[in-house]
């Protein structure tokens, strides 16, 4: 039985991209004709330290452009929103409003100019606030992004500074020329005084590349010789040259300027995967020769102590030995480590319906990260490479997330199944474990609103924040009542559906199917006690057996190795580069599935062996999800030692966004973690002789 058909999935998939909004555009760009009207869209405004603070371009009190005549083929709606922006924009916080500009595709340069009123005191402060943090603009055209600055802080007398004649610190030493930015900056960093005043650019020159009846390509120039003082009653005036070139650059990869290769495919970039797979082989060894080894003894150890119970003569004392001659009867050997727990080692964990919710939504999780991937390494097979529109990775996330319920449903209807038989089913069945706690119902509640939860919790916390300040980044209500549809009507109703099926289905966990309670039995390798064996005290177990040893050390080998991979992805989120390499991203996420399997079965072996624990579950979970408090802290050292970023708003948002991810990628390794244990637990205990 399938969790989801490619039937149901076609049913479902062009409904949710129709409904989100998504949309593909060619990534060569759109065709034009001669006289045809080319867009020029205002997106974002902002600090350049914070990513998140980022405002409506006319937040500033820039003019409203008068077209030129000659150009206005059609009405021109100045500030008009577009009006088809997807789900995943809203959430990426774009929003494109028409600039106003009259551009005409393959014509002749033009010059539109537009001029402040006298600038009021706020409109003043506004341009102040705007150069002092070193705002910059964002614009596309033809799906292009260009870049630019609002303002700089210069010294007063900048014109004596561009005749050559030198400035001075407060100190009375000159400044030179390569160090009097640096010197600015720093003071400004530390809140010291500055004699600088703000300037704005004035005049821009977007310069426009195409081929035939494509656009290659778009750049942005602010004149230095523009900068105009600002000042209360001062009048600014703002001009846009746009010149059309041609070029014979093909319009295929267009893109490719955009993306920083250099930084991306760095000789340490190769050489952390290299050091990552290296780090594979190596633990796969050790643990193959520490288990198997191990494993050995112990199941030599096993296999004679169950002999010797085979030979026991009461009348002589003497037995039959395993070379067939008379002899004493061997020593017996107890039972010990993990043998001994063989009886509770398949007992139900503790918060059996959380547990089996978390490894539902891990599950589901592992789908969507891996259809993630594959779906941008595949970019090129639906239409471009998704760094080349706008929300295109955030709407295929919606979506996967909404078809992969089902998996989620199944998962943690599978799991529950397992371990909520009856304890007795008849006199020659084994004893099976109870649920300790929950129901069915309760699982497929906990396994639909748990990560839903989660995101609505930071999200709500987030979007409250923006409102506050008046971000683009504040979700509409529109989008919330969208994304609140998703989930009613498609999500929860295929984690329903899936939990339907994972109680009456084929067993995940190894075994035979059960679908009857008879076939349950029969689920585990061996039976478990009607009476709970006492655990060690913590004082008698050595260190390496105590969960709260292991959990924290089991997560420093995955940790280690993901975080080169880490650190370009925090790039990519919070200093505006473009993610493209997903190819070395897959190669990582596959590290890191055996990596946490790997050290997971350690760290369980010995709560088993040395801590003679039987509540491994949560332990093999805690395990692989321990990975996630060293994410975090690195997230930490990031921002501290690697951004700029400042102010109330900005540091929400980043720890929002590192707790959302944290929580995701504890919730899909701790799942991983669990599956390589409970593959490992089945193994060794269906390979010893156990009465």
């Amino acid at each position: 039985m399938t969790i989801i058909s490619p039937r149901t999935a076609s049913v479902f998939a062009p409904f949710l991209v129709s409904f989100l909004n998504l949309h593909f555009v060619e990534s060569t760009g759109q065709r034009y004709k001669n006289g045809d009207h080319v867009d020029l869209w205002v997106n974002k405004v902002g600090p350049y330290a914070n990513p998140q603070e980022a405002y409506e371009y006319y937040t500033l009190p820039f003019c409203e452009p008068t077209p030129n005549l000659d150009n206005a083929k059609k009405e021109i709606k100045f500030n008009e929103e577009k009006s088809d922006h997807s789900v995943g924009e809203h959430f990426g916080g774009h929003t494109l409003r028409h600039s106003g500009h009259s551009i005409i595709f393959a014509s002749k340069t033009v010059t539109d100019k537009c001029s402040t009123k006298a600038l009021t005191a706020d409109e003043a402060k506004t341009f102040t606030n705007a150069a002092s943090d070193q705002w910059f603009y964002q614009w596309y055209l033809d799906e292009l992004p260009v870049w630019g600055m609002v303002g700089e802080m210069l010294p007063p007398q900048v014109g004596s500074e561009q005749k050559g004649e030198p400035e001075y610190d407060e100190n009375g030493k000159m400044i030179s020329p390569e160090k009097k930015h640096t010197h600015d900056e720093f003071k400004r960093h530390w809140n010291q005084p500055t004699n600088d005043v703000p300037y704005v650019y004035t005049d821009r020159t977007l310069s426009i590349y195409y081929n035939q009846d494509k656009i290659v390509k778009i750049d942005l120039n602010s004149s230095p010789q523009s900068l105009a003082k600002v000042a209360e009653g001062e009048q600014l005036t703002f001009t846009l040259t746009v010149e059309w070139l041609e070029t014979k650059e093909s319009a295929h990869g267009r893109f490719d300027r955009y993306l920083d290769h250099d930084f991306f495919k760095h000789q340490i970039h190769w050489f952390s995967i290299f050091n990552s797979f290296m780090m594979v082989l190596f633990l796969t060894g050790l643990v193959a020769l520490i288990m198997l080894r191990t494993l050995k003894k112990d199941f030599a150890r096993y296999s004679i102590a169950s002999v010797n119970e085979d030979f026991d003569d009461a009348e002589t004392g003497e037995t039959q030995g395993l070379t067939g001659e008379s002899g004493p009867a061997p020593q017996l050997v107890e039972d010990s480590g993990w043998k001994l727990v063989h009886g509770d080692v398949f007992r139900a964990p503790p918060h059996l319906s959380l547990l089996a919710s978390l490894l539902g939504t891990g599950w589901q999780l592992i789908i969507l990260t891996l259809g993630l991937i594959l779906f941008a390494i595949a970019g090129p097979a639906h239409g471009g490479d998704v760094y080349e529109e706008r929300g295109t990775m955030m709407g295929a996330a919606l979506v996967l997330y909404a078809l992969s319920s089902t998996v989620a449903g199944y998962i943690s209807g599978n799991h529950y199944k397992i371990y909520s038989a009856p304890k007795h089913v008849s006199k020659k069945s084994q004893q099976l474990p109870s649920s300790s706690s929950g129901s069915w119902q309760s699982t497929m509640l906990f396994t639909s609103i748990f990560f839903p939860t989660v995101i609505v919790v930071i999200h709500s916390i987030l979007n409250t924040v923006s409102l506050y300040y008046g971000t683009i980044n504040t979700v509409p209500f529109h989008v919330v009542v969208q994304l609140l549809a998703l989930w009613v009507f498609i999500s929860v109703p295929l984690s329903i559906v899936g939990t339907l099926f994972g109680r009456n289905g084929k067993n995940l966990m190894g075994g035979p199917d059960s679908g009857t309670i008879a076939r349950r039995a029969n689920d585990f390798p061996c039976r478990v006690n009607s009476i709970p064996r006492p655990i060690p005290s913590s004082l008698d177990v050595p260190w390496y057996g105590k969960p709260l040893f292991l959990i924290p050390f089991s997560g420093l080998l995955p940790f280690g190795s993901i975080f080169i991979e880490l650190y370009y992805v925090l790039t990519s989120l919070w200093n505006y580069k473009f993610y493209h390499v997903y190819g070395f991203m897959f190669a990582v996420y596959i590290i890191l599935f055996i990596v946490t399997g790997m050290t997971s079965i350690i760290s369980t072996y010995f709560c088993l062996n040395a801590g003679e624990n039987y509540h491994w579950h949560w332990t093999s979970f805690g395990s692989g999800a321990s990975t996630a408090f060293y994410v975090f802290l690195y997230a930490v050292y990031y921002f501290i030692f690697k951004t700029d970023m400042h102010g109330y708003l900005q540091v929400c948002y980043y720890f929002g966004y590192t707790m959302l991810i944290c929580v995701s990628l504890g919730t899909l390794c701790g799942t991983l973690g669990y599956y390589a244990a409970n593959k490992f637990v089945r193994t060794i205990f269906a390979n010893v002789k156990i009465d």
